[in-house]
């Protein structure tokens, strides 16, 4: 099998297509950004194993979604003054950080790449008027949110450690979703067995203990244990999925770009908008298998 094949030969703006189809459908290639990452790859792979199809190794539309024109493609966005209220400070030292109202994005930018599950390289791409983020102005962006399959409850989540990434599934063990994910840096923080769901919270907050954080400054170390208002720049994101082994989660996360990239403390971060979809195909007992492959 080589998926390499399958997509080599597509346009760039075939592959924003590609992964614009794969998100609605709920087999996410992580952030939209044109480029034939292996994210992409698995996803598509994951979306024709849950379709009964072949993985393919020669650009065969028959194995793919739908490919998307651009009047399907793209759609036009006014930010408005409610955005630009939305936008907040991201301080690095702890305790200002739990002064704030909320964990807001920062810039504009920031925003709408959250918003509309793209990497913000691309909006500079599709906008090369940026410098213009003001009220009442109109970017393009990826259409991933008015023809999105609604998720549907699933029967079990696994978590595949070495590939990194997360599928749920029916109860006939169909693939309902897919999902790049961040795992811990440490090994022995990687428990690989059978967990369950024990909470499941949208926009949460967040609890600093510095006995998590020993690489901060003897400062930051001495503040104790503080609260961290909700927001998608919360270290957790904007959801969290509780598991029955003490301190670990399912959980967003405020540099949706480094999933699968960079490593944890020992939770399992997804993008925020894929945290949101899997906490709302889960419920408090629903499995979660952790395996080493």
């Amino acid at each position: 099998m080589n998926i390499v094949l399958l997509i080599a030969a597509l346009a760039v703006q075939e592959v924003i297509s590609l992964q614009v189809s794969l998100d609605r459908l709920g087999f996410s290639p992580g952030c939209i950004d044109g480029r034939l990452g292996g994210q992409t790859r698995t996803a598509l792979l994951a979306w024709q194993e849950a379709n009964g199809l072949p993985a393919q190794a020669e650009a065969d539309a028959r194995y793919m979604p739908v490919l998307l024109p651009d009047e399907f493609l793209y759609t036009n966005v006014v930010v408005t003054a409610e955005d630009l209220a939305q936008l907040g400070p991201f301080p690095q030292d702890w305790l200002e950080r739990s002064k704030l109202p909320a964990m807001q994005c920062e810039t504009v930018m920031e925003l709408l790449a959250e918003r509309f599950h793209c990497r913000q390289a691309l909006l500079k791409t599709l906008n090369p008027h940026w410098s213009n983020a003001v009220a009442g102005a109109t970017f393009r962006v990826p259409d991933v949110l008015d023809r999105a399959v609604r998720p549907r409850p699933a029967a079990k989540l696994r978590v595949f450690l070495a590939q990194k990434f997360i599928r749920a599934y029916d109860a006939d063990g169909k693939i309902l979703a897919h999902f790049p994910c961040s795992i811990a840096a440490k090994e022995e923080k990687r428990p690989v067995g059978t967990l369950t769901v024990t909470t499941v919270a949208l926009h949460p907050n967040y609890t600093y203990d510095p006995v998590n954080f020993p690489e901060l400054d003897e400062v930051q170390r001495g503040y104790g244990k503080l609260i961290v208002p909700p927001g998608p720049n919360n270290p957790v994101g904007t959801a969290w999925i509780g598991l029955s082994k003490s301190g670990y989660g399912i959980h967003g996360t405020p540099h949706p770009e480094d999933i699968g990239r960079t490593e944890s403390h020992g939770c399992f971060r997804l993008a925020n908008w894929n945290a949101e979809r899997l906490a709302r195909m889960v419920e408090i007992g629903t499995p979660v298998e952790v395996v080493a492959e």
